[in-house]
């Protein structure tokens, strides 16, 4: 990943992080650029994750990394089939899978941004030293990635995330009723946004597994068209020129249908599992506090470091206070940002669809008159 280089101030409300371009590792230019890799993003997100003033607020949910294998999956296939297929075919179709390959390349730069613009955009987040960092320093920031075993060690990460939230809701009893209904309502959304994305990933795939088959139809219309010397071949090159040009608007179609609701979904529901982690970290808090009372309580009952006690009691009492205050600020505000998000998302997907729909129901529309003029 890329970024413009220049100084930033941060404190500047209107500032705006952009991602100008993406690079590949041979194509790194040191001109006016600072190059981050997606390690890099990782790094950043931690140490807002590692800071303890940072307990009372959401996180925003790091850029999942790029995968592109898939992809890469795809167009190996197709190489491997090129035998099997005629040469327009196998050009269409390694078009398509190409447009995806810069749909997916698209979507990771985004993500990463959406990111540094969170960050970017937050009154507390934007002051961050490493943020500073991060949009300034010219050099890596972190080691390389050293393959299995660091990603053994984010697995671990994860897998100690999940424990502590089983953990605290199963031996810390919650004294306040809203967090205690925001981490159930939270549960339940998150699982049902994983299930709305997994569907909506479905459907997206679907449409592009039309366009495939449109590429087929009008690639056989079109060998018939140039085998057949009579009277038809002009018919047969019409409706593979129609299915050609229903195959690029379903293409959008799916496009624009895993940009708007599939990417949406995806977001917030690693965005819902931020605001779980804020409400363990309160958990946390909450345990220190009653150990802290019950500290207190021996010390009083032995008559020993009763001031101390008091002292520690105090402050913890005072982090769980201010921590709850913040949490309870933080997960109305999510409430709020996630339906506006939703949706502005849903209402461009609408638009969107919309279009779409005109244009094929034109494209038809025109064809029929087209072919009704061979007759």
């Amino acid at each position: 990943m890329a970024d413009d280089g220049k100084t930033v101030s941060l404190t500047d409300t209107t500032l705006v992080v952009d991602i100008s371009d993406a690079l590949s590792e041979k194509d790194k230019k040191t001109e006016f650029l600072v190059v981050r890799q997606h390690e890099e993003f990782i790094w950043l997100h931690d140490r807002y994750e590692e800071d303890q003033k940072y307990a009372g607020y959401i996180i925003p949910p790091p850029p999942p990394r790029p995968n592109f294998d898939a992809s890469r999956e795809k167009l190996q296939r197709l190489g491997e089939g090129e035998g099997t297929m005629t040469k327009e075919e196998f050009t269409k179709m390694k078009q398509e899978l190409e447009a995806e390959y810069l749909a997916t390349f698209k979507k990771t730069v985004a993500m990463h941004e959406v990111f540094l613009t969170r960050l970017a955009s937050h009154s507390i987040f934007r002051e961050d030293p490493h943020l500073h960092v991060f949009l300034e320093y010219d050099q890596d920031l972190c080691a390389r990635p050293k393959g299995k075993l660091q990603q053994l060690g984010g697995l671990v990460k994860s897998l100690g995330n999940t424990t502590d939230q089983y953990y605290f809701n199963a031996t810390v009893r919650d004294v306040n009723d809203f967090f205690e209904q925001q981490m159930t309502s939270l549960t339940e959304y998150h699982n049902q946004l994983k299930e709305a994305t997994h569907r909506a990933d479905r459907m997206t795939e679907k449409h592009k597994e039309l366009a495939d088959c449109y590429i087929k139809i009008s690639s056989g219309l079109l060998q018939l068209a140039n085998s057949d010397n009579g009277h038809l071949d002009k018919y047969f090159a019409r409706v593979a020129d129609t299915f050609e040009k229903t195959r690029k608007v379903e293409s959008r179609v799916a496009s624009d249908q895993d940009l708007k609701l599939a990417d949406t979904l995806r977001y917030y529901m690693r965005d819902s599992q931020a605001a779980k982690a804020l409400l363990v970290r309160r958990l946390k808090c909450l345990a220190s506090y009653e150990n802290a009372n019950r500290t207190l309580e021996k010390a009083r009952h032995k008559n020993k470091d009763i001031h101390a006690a008091e002292m520690a009691q105090s402050a913890a009492c005072e982090q769980f206070e201010a921590i709850s205050a913040q949490a309870k600020e933080e997960l109305l505000d999510f409430k709020t940002r996630r339906l506006h998000a939703f949706r502005k998302s849903l209402i461009e997907l609408a638009e969107l669809e919309i279009k779409h729909a005109r244009t094929q129901q034109d494209l038809l529309r025109k064809s029929i008159q087209s072919l009704k003029e061979l007759l």
